[in-house]
């Protein structure tokens, strides 16, 4: 399937139900699905051929994810630009990918003039919204261009999104994801969780990200997808309760933000049916306080772009024993791997490990990429003894649950010892006046590495270095616990909500 289909076949399940919705107007689904030909014509009239590279540089947007669905139908690429990245990482992704054409919104027009001289490849830019100089307006792009779009033939190992790696280690790399990578993604979400008919999604996390994967499914059962253009989370509260949200996605950095918010209790959280968590571990203590507070819908997904979303899963009944009691131990673990995707534990030398065990997760199946582009090197190395390696440590448990102790690159050596970070970060975590830690290793004569916590507080929080210490040592004894504690009024974040641990490295030496 490509991109494009997902549109049609909600369209097909009725053209006149609301498709995308964004400050209480809505576009039907014949609506969406007539711009997106309109686009796809028009693009196709400006030069661009199948195969072609065309990138969205845009906040939440329908316009903008309709543009996605037109250059799916001229059998181009989407490019997915986030705009929180520096100019400097979005220009070399464009041009790495050799993008052709850019949609973007007039707000990052100063973005844009930065970087567009040093892309000769891109000959075509689009504004959405407004208007900006070296660009022709959407409208005017459109009356001039638009036409009835040239059938397009798809094979399912075509490409269909080049999607960058974040860049905190040299060049990113571009992420070569097929129309069978997505429709695997899809048919996982669709196994892996609780639907009914005509489901409405609220996206509050940037579709450029693990949320615009979420539309597909939603599209194909003919739901609603109602467009958050920024973060606000009483805006959030006050949409589940309006439009009777039966889905959503938040990173557990904001779902903390959420449970401290004081509109939470007093909101009918009742039409949610799934509320998924990921792209960072979540503390288990909030996760418990999440789902006695929010409601028995909390839906883990663990994945990155290399394999999108549903390596493992655990659904909101995962959270629970059979008598109906939380599963406690359970709520550490990124759930079991997914039907059609083979997980495994590999030690070093390609062995792979038993249960119990720990060594890098790796995986393989159809969710997994097609390679980095224009990057065999790291496609190799990636791929060694014919797996995907995702660059994290964890183990597998005697029914199947998959755990996740740390970043490889993170694991901190300490007197001899092996220390995960994100065992101490979940014991950091479990203090009531903490909000959200960082654990890291800094370089220390007598240690080899001093394991080094950042601590933010919750608003209402009160603790000092000392006592935090003394908690972690009490948990999970004097080897693990830090040596140095640092309070900080809050963490640095990447663009998707993960904590920059190079940052607090950098700020701490």
């Amino acid at each position: 399937m490509r991109l494009s289909d997902y549109l049609d076949k909600g369209a097909s399940l009725g053209g006149d139900a609301p498709c995308l919705t964004i400050g209480g107007v809505s576009s039907s689904y014949a609506e969406v699905r007539q711009r997106s030909r309109d686009i796809a014509g028009a693009l196709q009239d400006s030069g661009i051929a199948p195969g072609d590279r065309v990138a969205v540089l845009s906040a939440n947007d329908p316009l903008a994810l309709t543009c996605v669905f037109g250059i799916s139908r001229a059998g181009a690429v989407w490019c997915p630009v986030n705009p929180r990245n520096e100019a400097a990482e979005n220009r070399e992704l464009l041009d790495l990918f050799g993008c052709r054409c850019l949609f973007f919104q007039e707000r990052f027009a100063p973005l844009v003039s930065r970087i567009r001289d040093e892309l000769p490849a891109l000959t075509r830019l689009v504004c959405l919204d407004g208007e900006a100089e070296g660009a022709v307006t959407f409208s005017d792009w459109l009356s001039k261009h638009g036409r009835e779009p040239s059938p397009v033939t798809v094979a399912d190992d075509d490409l269909c999104v080049l999607a960058g790696t974040g860049g905190t280690t040299g060049r990113p790399k571009g992420v070569r994801l097929t129309g069978h990578n997505l429709e695997t993604a899809t048919a996982l979400t669709l196994m892996s969780y609780p639907f009914g008919v005509r489901p409405r999604y609220l996206a509050l996390a940037p579709l450029t990200h693990s949320a615009g994967v979420l539309t597909f499914p939603i599209m194909a059962l003919g739901g609603e997808t109602v467009i958050m253009p920024a973060p606000d989370l009483g805006e959030f509260l006050r949409l589940i309760e309006q439009h009777r949200i039966t889905h959503a996605f938040l990173p557990p950095t904001v779902i903390y933000g959420l449970l401290d918010h004081p509109a939470l209790d007093s909101t009918d959280l009742s039409s949610l049916r799934c509320l998924w968590y990921g792209a960072a571990p979540m503390s288990p203590v909030r996760l418990t306080e999440a789902l006695q507070r929010i409601g028995p819908v909390m839906g883990q997904l663990f994945g990155q772009t290399e394999a999108p979303n549903m390596i493992a899963t655990l659904s909101p009944a995962d959270h629970f024993l059979p008598d109906g009691s939380i599963a406690t131990a359970r709520l550490s673990s990124a759930g079991r791997p997914t039907p059609l995707t083979q997980v495994a534990i590999m030690a070093a030398d390609g062995a792979l490990l038993g249960a119990g065990e720990r060594g890098e997760i790796v995986v393989r199946g159809p969710l997994v990429m097609a390679g980095y582009h224009e990057n065999p090197a790291a496609t190799a190395e990636v791929s060694a003894f014919g797996w995907h390696h995702t660059g994290d440590i964890g183990y597998l448990d005697e029914d199947n649950y998959l755990y996740i102790v740390d970043r490889a690159k993170d694991m901190i050596i300490t007197g001899g010892f092996n220390v995960y970070s994100a065992e101490v970060e979940q014991a950091l975590q479990a203090h009531p006046a903490v909000q959200d830690s960082a654990v890291v290793g800094l370089p220390d004569d007598k240690w080899g590495e001093r394991v080094t916590a950042v601590v933010q507080l919750r608003a209402s929080g009160n603790t000092d270095a000392a006592s935090l210490i003394a908690f972690v040592k009490e948990q999970i004894g004097s080897v693990k616990a830090p040596k140095q504690v640092e309070i900080w009024p809050d963490l640095p974040r990447s663009k998707v909500g993960k904590v920059l641990k190079a940052e607090i490295r950098q700020r701490l030496t």
